[in-house]
């Protein structure tokens, strides 16, 4: 793991946390959010969270063209924005994290958009992530493949299933998503680590064909409440780096 700020890129964009991981099993040599690759069940795969205000994700404001943060049309480096990189194994169920005790995501527009690729971009929908009143905490990424190449990245709701019988810190917004009030979060003078956490998952075939199984995994974990699960593991890493650095 690297942590520390960079240049990614055409994009220009500032660099808020890098995890990036070489396994011995790992057949991909591309290590850029912003260039093409084909996979197979195991490699690693790169792609990026970039943080920014909704309206800088889309083309001249124009709400039907939504590009992606490796487009330099979307000029991210003249804005508010920030970006994670991160490099899971394929096919395995992941949990992501990002740590806000230094980085306020209402400070940078408040949505995120995961993306992958140059030639064959893929960029999920903007989804909302904090403003001065709620901040989302959990989300669940599902890649999508085809023949190895990546075809699209999709939040998966889950109808706030993350709120039940939590306290009433949370809320659930728009039926979707499990939120906690912003003032409530460590980095805005409140108790409650608010790191992002993200699950991550895969569907689609590799470049050899096979069928990826770890959404399938992940709908049948949806009947349990994970909440608890995810941030009790959080909190573990967070110590053990805390005691590192």
């Amino acid at each position: 793991m690297a942590t520390g700020r960079a240049i990614v890129g055409p994009t220009f964009v500032v660099l808020l946390m890098t995890t990036i991981s070489v396994d011995a099993g790992d057949n991909n040599g591309v290590y850029s959010p912003c260039a093409d690759t084909t996979v197979q069940y195991k490699d690693g795969f790169t792609f990026g969270i970039a943080f920014a205000s909704r309206t800088a994700f889309f083309y001249n404001g124009n709400s039907s063209i939504l590009l992606s943060p490796c487009d330099s049309r979307l000029s991210l480096s003249t804005q508010s924005s920030q970006i994670s990189v991160f490099r899971p194994k394929v096919d395995e169920i992941s949990l992501l994290t990002i740590n806000t005790s230094s980085f306020s995501p209402d400070n940078y527009g408040g949505y995120m958009v995961a993306f992958a690729g140059r030639k064959y971009a893929a960029r999920s929908i903007p989804a909302f992530v904090a403003n001065s009143t709620y901040t989302v905490t959990s989300f669940t990424l599902v890649l999508e493949f085809k023949k190895g190449r990546l075809q699209n990245l999709y939040w998966k709701r889950d109808g706030c299933a993350k709120c039940s019988g939590s306290s009433s810190s949370f809320v659930c917004l728009n039926n979707q998503d499990c939120a906690i009030r912003t003032s409530s979060c460590k980095n805005h003078g409140g108790s409650v680590d608010c790191s992002l956490g993200m699950q991550l998952a895969f569907s689609g075939t590799d470049k050899h064909l096979s069928v990826f199984n770890s959404w399938y995994e992940v709908e049948n974990l949806r009947q349990y409440s994970l909440y608890n699960l995810y941030a009790n593991l959080r909190d573990s890493l967070t110590s053990q780096y805390n005691k590192i650095f």
